[in-house]
């Protein structure tokens, strides 16, 4: 490790801590998040390099941040680092770690956001700086978004700045979250990058029934019982499988044998060799191919001593590119069977898949420059079964990834486990190698040199 790498990581190390502890939680309503306190650090630590920096508040508290290194060349591509601020619930109980405590330990960052996504917001942001000192005087414009109110389907954040300020942040390229995770194969090395994601769905299910004293259930018509059975319906419904281009280009790239890489590219093989996987990888691979359904909330009764006459039921649906309202309600009935009918559904809401191309020149610039750290590694396509902020851009035609680049130390599995979990750490040696990569990213794409 270098004296300038030690350097990155502890610069980052700090700012990392310093994101988490504000502890900017996001519960989905207007009045949580507090995105201002983070959005000030991140301004705090830029200032005084000579940046271009404003301050985007969608709401009060809801704060997203700007920052600009303007570009020589008007015709010259411009990229966006993109990460948000904000940051999922966390019960401490279940911690090991103080959730908010940013805690160092044996050389790993622990605490809320540390994996989702602060450590790619501090990196970015460390990268930015450094970038701004080093007097970078780029063909192209780079910009600095630390955005609120991600993890709520961006309300107060991406799109909100997308439709009132979109010239402040719109790019031709943006990096966002997360990809980058080493994932050995048979032929070397990959290093997978979000070129698309799935779609967000999410739908309430009205069940009714008959009011009635809770001493005489027999026979009743007990709406919570009702809802138990389509509770029970969905999650043991099996959607059909889905083999599309993001799914058929990351198989094809990773080089297993065709022993594995048939049923993983077969409708009628991929559910069963999922069963012979570890539990994390068969998880991500059957959400990569199919629509998933998860019933998440539920609300019902008034009283103890009273039969429910209804029951409201939240599921939650992730919809696979190329798939429509109609695909989606028509397996959701097909899982409900004859009690579809009995059902009332009511969207909450509807944002369909999105995806870029691989042929554009950040996806050759992020091949290129990965190079210097895992030399012989391979750039493949990945699905995100997750929703992010790049949505918002691909609607605009912009080219959005995800991406980042982290140690060794870090395991595809246990990277996905960690998001919206429990003991959400991140080593400092990922946040060393992140910065430098923003930094060689930049420097590739905007300028043509190293």
């Amino acid at each position: 490790m270098t004296d300038t790498t030690t350097g990155q990581e502890a610069e980052c190390t700090e700012l990392l801590q310093a994101l988490i502890r504000n502890a900017c939680v996001n519960d989905g309503t207007p009045e949580s998040g507090g995105e201002a306190r983070s959005a000030d650090l991140l301004a705090d630590y830029l200032e005084g390099s000579g940046l271009d920096l404003q301050k985007f508040e969608a709401a009060p508290g809801r704060t997203s941040l700007v920052g600009r290194i303007e570009g020589s060349d008007p015709t010259a591509p411009t990229l966006l680092l993109m990460g948000h601020t904000d940051v999922v619930p966390a019960n401490p109980a279940h911690w090991t770690q103080d959730p908010f405590g940013g805690e160092l330990i044996d050389g790993e960052v622990w605490g809320r956001g540390a994996i989702d996504m602060l450590n790619i917001t501090s990196s970015m942001a460390v990268a930015f700086k450094r970038l701004a000192r080093g007097n970078f005087k780029p063909r192209g414009t780079l910009i600095y978004l630390a955005v609120a109110d991600e993890e709520a389907n961006g309300v107060f954040g991406a799109s909100h700045l997308i439709e009132h300020e979109r010239d402040a942040v719109i790019a031709d390229y943006v990096i966002t979250e997360s990809g980058g995770i080493p994932l050995p194969s048979p032929t070397g090395l990959k290093l997978p990058v979000l070129v698309g994601e799935k779609g967000l769905f999410g739908m309430r299910l009205h069940i009714g029934g008959t009011a009635g004293h809770g001493s005489q259930p027999y026979k009743t018509d007990n709406a919570l019982v009702t809802a138990a059975e389509v509770v029970r319906r969905i999650a043991e419904f099996q959607p059909e499988t889905h083999i599309h281009d993001v799914w058929r280009g990351f198989i094809e790239s990773m080089g297993y044998p065709e022993e594995i890489t048939g049923p993983l590219l077969s409708v009628d093989g991929l559910d069963d060799i999922l069963e012979h996987l570890p539990v994390g990888m068969a998880r991500q691979f059957h959400a990569c191919t199919h629509t998933t359904f998860a019933p998440t909330m539920m609300q019902a009764g008034t009283k103890l001593n009273v039969i429910p006459d209804s029951v409201e039921l939240d599921v939650d649906i992730r919809t696979l590119p190329g798939h429509d309202r109609e695909d989606v309600m028509a397996e959701l009935r097909l899982a409900l069977g004859d009690l579809a009918d009995a059902v009332t559904f009511e969207q909450l809401n509807y944002d369909p898949s999105s995806s870029s191309p691989i042929d554009t020149p950040l996806w050759d610039s992020l091949s290129r420059v990965s190079q210097r750290w895992y030399p012989g590694s391979e750039t493949v396509p990945f699905l995100t079964v997750g929703a992010t902020d790049a949505r918002f851009f691909r609607r605009s035609d912009r080219v959005a990834y995800g991406f980042g680049l982290f140690s060794e130390k870090i395991t595809f599995e246990g990277f996905g486990a960690m998001f919206h979990g429990d003991d959400e750490r991140i080593d400092t040696e990922s946040l060393g190698l992140s910065t430098q990569l923003w930094e060689a990213v930049a420097a590739d794409l905007l300028t043509g040199r190293d």
